[in-house]
């Protein structure tokens, strides 16, 4: 039976050491609620550091075993590992980095060599457990180069990576030495998820620009797959936090919570101790908000939950005392006997408190610099049970993609967080009723459960697709049928649709010395004079060259990708009226590439303007061609134009027009009891698309990912192949 290994930094249990030994303490993270319906389902596995440093060999053998019996197995970590991959590599590094906190960022090679050291001691122990038909589902970023080293020892593996923080701009991923180590380590994934979509378009920025893979579709084709990258964006157990909110313990401490305040109306703060969440932002927002409107003196106050976290750390440390500091002189400028502007903790609360604190309060402050999603903001909104309070949340939240209802702030911008607060003290209740009931259907449905649900069956799917474009190689037996059912279909239509550069004859590094020599002419006139056999040509190539070439030889064509086609003996027909005048505007974009890129030039068509750059320095090449590709299709958005890109070209054309709509006209029109259609680049997919199922397609070079049933290496098989047609 195939099995799910879930593989984390952490493990959803930590290990403590106390007086009384080793105990064992369950963590109440989202994901380990929302992967709790998966990895304690039969055999399925939880892969993850259990939280602290052991030495002795029995201990390690105790927590194995407690471990494995609630589905978990636990990768140990050195003291030294700890300190370099957790706290300098993963923490120092790519966290602000991430995070957009260049500043803090540290780039020390023995960080990344240790980093580099657990990724492979991860990977050593998920191969131990993992069977070849199992599922691997890697998290985060402590984890990046994990999906990689899978795939080199499990090429067929089905292997899902998630990121849980942002991924930000191609721009600040390149300031980091090891960027496209990192890149490539995710890119071991078959699909690769992110919370939002701008997430997503970073990353596949980022991939374009610094390893030159072409992106569309959010299908990254990568020289042995195809990587599906899309947008999760999670959530949260909702009725865990209703419950809890719902719960007798929870409306006892609201009781006392209001007998504590008198009253006092609340403003809720709830965040882990870290740089990027804005705490200390926005403390100094409220303290302008008692400035600018001191009516709120005595009738409102701020209540800070603020976690512990890395407080070691001297960024950290720093920060503890910058909140310490602002929240001291802000108390003691403002304070009364009765009141207190703001109720600072530094602790963690139990559920049924935290949960009691959301209902108590009527705005929650969730204004974080960055963050990759935020749970608190969904947490506040599902303990709302009476529909009365206002959620004022950064947009620069993954959240804020989703929960359009709150107040969405600026979270630089005191001024806006200012107004925000004192408009959502004066909001309505109807309107807080209002806002609330949208957030709270979206967030119920969309919950933490769904999330991976969803993910799960994205991850099969990816999987499914990939193995429908596996095509197997036309072996000698395959070949033997299909020239029997070439032999079959004599005295009815036949049909042969060949691609020209790639397939019938090799690239050439200017295109317009890949002539067709005699050997190839020969070949093809005797094709077409075969009993019931119309043999069709149909390249991007332009009408002119296709004429000069083979015009004179009883052949039907398709030029320019299906602009132009041509039955034997005829004259060219437009597939449909076109119009070229786009090409005016459109054209000095190409000139500025071909300046930019030596090597590389225009070809123009009738209908559509091609940039070759396979005379270019390959490496220049694809750089330019990834800047090209970003920069026409903004251009070309909501026209009737669309951007190709083939075997190092990338051509501007009408859109709705390719090989297969034009082929699709030849099938309709002679109804082949056999067909056959050979291509070899990304073009040619139309074609075999529009091929019946019965058809034998064939995707010719070394990438054998397609929709055609079988591939075959080189042109000079494909000419073998037609060679046997005559025989």
């Amino acid at each position: 039976m195939s099995r799910t290994l879930i593989v984390s930094n952490r493990l959803p249990t930590k290990v403590l050491r106390t007086d009384e030994g080793l105990t064992f303490q369950p963590s109440e993270g989202g994901l380990a609620t929302g992967l709790g319906s998966i990895y304690r389902q039969g055999d399925n596995l939880w892969i993850g550091w259990p939280g602290l440093f052991v030495q002795d060999e029995s201990e390690e053998e105790h927590i194995r075993t407690e471990l494995r019996a609630d589905n978990m197995a636990p990768v140990f970590l050195t003291e030294n590992e700890i300190r370099d991959f957790y706290e300098g590599f993963s923490n120092s590094t790519l966290w602000p980095t991430f995070h957009y906190f260049s500043e803090f960022a540290t780039y020390e090679q023995s960080h990344w060599e240790a980093y580099v050291a657990v990724n492979e001691k991860f990977c050593e122990a998920v191969l131990a457990e993992a069977g070849p038909e199992d599922t691997i589902w890697v998290h985060d970023y402590q984890l990046l180069l994990l999906p990689e080293m899978l795939r080199k020892a499990r090429p067929e593996a089905a292997i899902g990576f998630f990121l849980h923080i942002p991924f930000p701009s191609q721009e600040i991923i390149r300031v980091l030495p090891w960027r496209s180590e990192l890149l490539r380590g995710m890119l071991g994934a078959d699909l690769i998820g992110f919370h939002t979509f701008g997430y997503l378009r970073h990353f596949l920025s980022a991939v374009s620009h610094l390893l030159g893979l072409s992106a569309q579709n959010g299908q990254i084709d990568t020289p042995t797959r195809s990587v599906r990258v899309d947008a999760f964006p999670m959530g949260i157990d909702y009725q865990r936090y209703a419950l809890a909110a719902a719960s007798e313990e929870a409306k006892k401490h609201v009781e006392e919570y209001k007998e504590a305040m008198r009253d006092t109306r609340v403003i809720l703060s709830i965040d882990r101790l870290d740089y990027t969440k804005g705490i200390a932002q926005r403390l100094r927002a409220f303290e302008l908000l008692l400035q600018r409107y001191p009516e709120w003196r005595g009738q409102v106050s701020l209540v800070m939950l603020v976690v512990p976290s890395r407080d070691q750390v001297p960024q950290y440390a720093s920060l503890k005392e910058e909140i310490d500091e602002l929240v001291g002189r802000i108390n003691s400028q403002y304070r009364t006997i009765g009141w207190n502007p703001i109720l600072y903790f530094y602790r963690s609360l139990p559920l049924e408190e935290l949960a009691a604190l959301y209902r108590l309060a009527e705005v929650a402050l969730v204004t974080p610099m960055r963050d990759g999603m935020n749970l608190v903001a969904k947490e506040f909104i599902a303990s709302k049970l009476d529909q009365h309070g206002v959620l004022i949340l950064s947009e620069r939240a993954g959240a804020a993609r989703e929960l359009s209802d709150a107040i969405l702030i600026n979270p630089t911008d005191i001024n806006q967080l200012v107004e925000a607060l004192h408009d959502a003290l004066v909001m309505p209740e109807e309107e807080q009723a209002t806002r609330l009931k949208a957030m709270q259907a979206l967030v119920k449905r969309y919950n933490v459960f769904s999330w991976t649900k969803l993910f799960m069956n994205q991850l099969a799917y990816t999987k499914m697709k990939q193995h429908t474009l596996a095509t197997e190689m036309l072996t000698a037996s395959a070949t033997t049928q299909l020239l029997a059912d070439f032999k079959a279909a004599a005295g009815q239509q036949r049909l042969l649709l060949l691609d020209y550069d790639g397939t019938l004859v090799p690239f050439h590094p200017n295109p317009q010395l890949a002539r067709p020599g005699e050997e190839l002419r020969l070949l093809l006139r005797a094709l077409s004079e075969l009993p019931d056999t119309r043999v069709v040509i149909i390249s991007g190539r332009d009408r002119t060259t296709l004429t000069n070439w083979l015009g004179d030889l009883p052949l039907d064509f398709i030029a320019e990708h299906g602009v132009w086609l041509r039955t034997a003996g005829e004259d060219w027909q437009l597939f449909q009226p076109l119009r070229n005048d786009w090409k005016r505007e459109m054209r000095p974009v190409l000139e500025l590439y071909v300046a930019r890129t030596a090597g590389s030039f225009i070809e123009e068509k009738d209908y559509s303007l091609v940039w070759h750059y396979r005379r270019a320095d390959a490496d220049l090449g694809e750089v330019r061609a990834r800047e090209m590709m970003s920069h026409l299709s903004f251009m070309t958005a909501n026209t009737d134009l669309q951007v190709l890109e083939g075997n190092k070209v990338v051509e501007i054309k009408n859109a709705g027009l390719n090989k297969g709509t034009a082929a699709a006209r030849w099938i309709e029109r002679y109804a082949p009891a056999f067909a056959l259609a050979l291509g070899d680049d990304r073009t040619d997919e139309d074609t075999f698309r529009a091929m019946p199922s019965e058809a034998y397609t064939v995707r010719v070079g070394t990438d054998a990912r397609s929709l055609a049933r079988f591939h075959l290496a080189a042109p000079s098989d494909v000419r073998q192949l037609l060679r046997k047609l005559l025989s």
